[in-house]
């Protein structure tokens, strides 16, 4: 892996930021690769467009903002209009099926995070650390115990058990829909990856 560039993309309030810190401190703590993060949100917290950008490399990082998209991640519409044509042609885009509506491009993969979440901690507080658990299962962008470490450390106190049960339920879907699993997610059209 030269460099890796990870958008992650959404609405202020589903804590993309907090789940852009648990990527890179799960590359760079526990992955001991070389990894930075920026983040952007409009004027107002909840809301309004939000995203962070994680960048992951054995080598230094010598601009730390996304250029073109290995991995974009969409939990709304709104991001997957505006970031789309931002990546690379062979790239990966997971949107969250239940929310947003894709071309039909070989590139994405439609996982229902939003419902996913709701069924394993009771609401979407977490919805951002489902995202990641899809993420990382399909796309082995950090190892999953990386993963789970950062969340053990970044998570706020109190809320740990309820995380990580979100990434394991994110975990799960991806692979349910990687095992060709349409039982369990009927309305999702699911792209080999």
């Amino acid at each position: 892996m030269a460099r890796l560039e990870v958008r992650l993309a959404g609405e202020g309030g589903q804590g993309l930021v907090l789940a852009g810190l648990i990527l890179t401190e799960a590359a760079a703590i526990y992955g001991g690769k070389n990894a930075t993060m920026t983040q952007s949100y409009g004027s107002q917290q909840r809301g309004g467009p939000s995203r962070s950008e994680v960048i992951i490399s054995d080598e230094e990082i010598d601009y730390p903002k996304v250029l073109a998209a290995d991995i974009l991640l969409c939990l709304i519409q709104d991001a997957y209009d505006a970031h789309r044509h931002q990546v690379r042609e062979n790239g990966i885009i997971v949107v969250d099926g239940g929310e947003v509506k894709a071309d039909d491009d070989s590139r994405v993969v439609a996982v229902p995070i939003a419902r996913v979440t709701r069924e394993a901690t009771g609401n979407l507080l977490a919805i951002s650390l489902t995202a990641l658990g899809a993420l990382q299962e399909l796309t082995a962008l950090v190892s999953r115990e990386a993963l789970l470490a950062a969340v053990r450390q970044r998570a706020p106190r109190g809320t740990e058990e309820v995380n990580l049960r979100a990434v394991e339920a994110g975990m799960a879907a991806a692979k349910s829909l990687k095992a060709g699993n349409i039982k369990a997610f009927p309305s999702i059209p699911v792209t080999e990856v």
